[in-house]
C-alpha cells in the first residue's frame, strides 16, 4: 500500500486518520502510537467519519467488528 496522507483529528483516543481510495483502506493512528488498517471500507464511510463529532464513537459504532483489520504498528 502506498503512503496515505494522514489527517490529524481532535480526539482523546485517535491521533490521525487516512484513507487509500484505490485500496479502500482506512488507516487509523491511535493516541498510543498503534496504527491499524481497516480493509474494504467504502469511501462514504470515511467521509462520514471525517464529519463526525466523535471519532472514537464512530469507529466503535461503524468500523470495529464490521471490517477486517490488521495492526501494522
Amino acid at each position: 500500500m502506498k503512503d496515505v496522507e494522514m489527517k490529524y483529528v481532535s480526539s482523546s483516543n485517535i491521533q490521525a486518520i487516512g484513507y487509500d481510495e484505490e485500496e479502500q483502506t482506512l488507516v487509523v493512528k491511535f493516541a498510543g502510537g498503534s496504527i491499524y488498517h481497516y480493509f474494504n471500507v467504502p469511501e462514504n464511510i470515511y467521509i462520514d467519519m471525517m464529519c463526525t463529532t466523535s471519532f472514537g464513537g464512530f469507529l466503535n459504532d461503524n468500523i470495529k467488528n464490521v471490517y477486517q483489520f490488521e495492526k501494522v504498528a
